[in-house]
């Protein structure tokens, strides 16, 4: 898995590629942390490169979304989601607890 970061003015880009699983999503989380760590809490997720997530990568997602969520600061947004993955948030029930946009200009125009 290979993870990039941006920051933008309104809010920070993490871009996932590869595969999220067990293994890997503990990198994720960390680097969701570091821009929480320096006060920042928009986060858009661009998971265009996204090849599979398994429930680790939802549990540290949804991990992640709390404390983003936290005093009302921010919240993270989801872009490009792979069909797969549209479904298995369907199919888990975390659909109504992230925004989803279909491409990254609208999720990171929506901060």
């Amino acid at each position: 898995m290979e993870i990039t970061t941006q920051q933008y003015k309104h809010c920070d880009l993490i871009s996932v590629k590869g595969r999220i699983d067990s293994y890997t999503a503990p990198k994720l989380g960390e680097a969701m942390e570091a821009i929480n760590n320096v006060g920042r809490y928009k986060i858009v997720l661009d998971l265009s490169g996204l090849e599979f997530m398994s429930s680790a990568g939802f549990r540290t997602m949804l991990m992640g979304q709390r404390n983003c969520k936290r005093y009302n600061r921010g919240e993270i947004v989801l872009a490009a989601l792979p069909k797969r993955t549209q479904e298995a948030l369907d199919l888990t029930g975390f659909t109504p607890l992230f925004r989803t946009f279909p491409d990254l200009t609208s999720a990171v125009g929506s901060f």
